[in-house]
């Protein structure tokens, strides 16, 4: 029977548009509990591949002849071994292309809406990984937001849509993702702005992002207007876009909310974190629609792909927004943290330009699910 190869943004298309799909993932078992390809409709057999070697007669009856069938790996090689032997055994399979590897690589362009006089809002969805990254367009222009550390999708994009990138922002100092911010400032000519508080160690060049700060893009009426809102770091930073976008970086997610730990500083900015999210944020409109750097779990996108939700609806829905004892929210935003993210104090040096990692080394930093939440 036939063997597909299936690249990622095939498999991410499945998951935007609600398609069923039976997964068979043959990495260890602690891998696979610990980060898998999320769908809607999706169902997994997890047997490590070295449990197939003499044969995958035994798990036959468990994969279904009525759906399609995708092997996972963690680099390609071992899914490619099981789908040909279950292609020899008369199963029409695919495989993943680069495995979870480029799974966590893979950036999906969703556009969010239109802006005045003609813009666009796009947020790019890194499904492997929980990153959103934004691009806001007006009139040959660009501003982007948050970017991760593939340039070229960003760069390439723009080319296709023909503006030029004019100005790059990052909320805060990432700790979870590499950012592509600075690289593609450097690349393009773009103006890099980046919170001061949270840049104090970089050694590179930056503009700084100073509260109530408004950069407006292309000749319309399209403000990118930031908002000091720290908690998640003590510079991070929001953004409101031509009055409808609440750009909220790791600081408010529309399941949960941003943890304050990972510069070591949990009990600092705890206070932080609760007065951004209960009294700054409640000073905005509830009509604003939310856009996080980050989502956590599948039941956060929307139909469409995106992960966006009115500001008012997560006043009445998220449970971090809805604590309101102070010694509870603290004991919540401190205690009962997940485990934090791969080689964190790592990415915080890459971002801060004091190392760098070969590419290798930056995939396996990253590799992982995002944990920049509290829930």
């Amino acid at each position: 029977m036939s063997i597909q190869q299936w690249d990622a943004s095939l498999v991410a298309k499945k998951v935007i548009h609600n398609e069923e799909l039976f997964i068979l993932d043959v990495r260890n078992a602690d891998a696979f509990e610990d980060w898998k390809i999320d769908g809607h409709q999706f169902e997994y057999l997890n047997i490590p591949y070295f449990e197939l070697l003499d044969g995958i007669e035994a798990i036959l009856p468990k994969i279904p002849t009525d759906k399609e069938v995708l092997v996972v790996c963690a680099k390609e090689g071992s899914s490619l071994m099981i789908a040909e032997m279950l292609s020899e055994a008369g199963r029409d399979v695919a495989y993943l292309a680069g495995g979870m590897k480029t799974w966590s690589e893979y950036l999906e362009p969703i556009k969010v809406g239109d802006l005045t006089g003609g813009g666009e809002l796009y947020q790019f969805v890194r499904l492997g990984k929980g990153c959103l990254s934004y691009m806001v367009i007006s009139e040959g222009e660009a501003a982007i937001i948050d970017a991760v550390r593939f340039t070229d999708v960003f760069t390439s994009f723009a080319a296709h849509k023909k503006v030029k990138i004019k100005y790059v922002f990052d909320t805060h100092l990432h700790a979870d993702h590499i950012s592509g911010g600075r690289h593609i400032a450097e690349k393009t000519g773009a103006t890099y702005y980046l919170p001061p508080k949270d840049a104090e160690e970089v050694v590179f060049s930056y503009v700084p992002l100073e509260d109530d700060m408004t950069v407006q893009i292309g000749a319309s009426n399209i403000d990118v207007g930031a908002i000091y809102s720290p908690g998640h770091t003590i510079g991070s930073t929001s953004f409101v876009v031509d009055n409808t976008y609440l750009l909220t970086g790791d600081i408010l997610f529309i399941d949960s909310i941003g943890r304050p730990d990972l510069a070591g500083l949990a009990e600092d900015w705890v206070s932080d974190l609760r007065n951004t999210l209960y009294k700054r944020y409640r000073k905005l409109s509830d009509e604003l629609i939310v856009l996080p750097a980050h989502f956590m779990i599948i039941e956060e996108l929307n139909e469409d792909g995106t992960v966006a939700k009115r500001l008012g609806d997560l006043f009445a829905q998220n449970h971090g927004l809805n604590i309101q004892d102070e010694e509870e929210f603290k004991r919540v935003v401190t205690n009962e943290l997940p485990p934090q993210p791969n080689a964190y104090q790592e990415i915080r040096q890459v971002n801060m330009g004091k190392i760098t990692p070969t590419p290798d080394e930056q995939t396996e930093m990253e590799i992982g699910p995002n944990r920049c939440a509290v829930r």
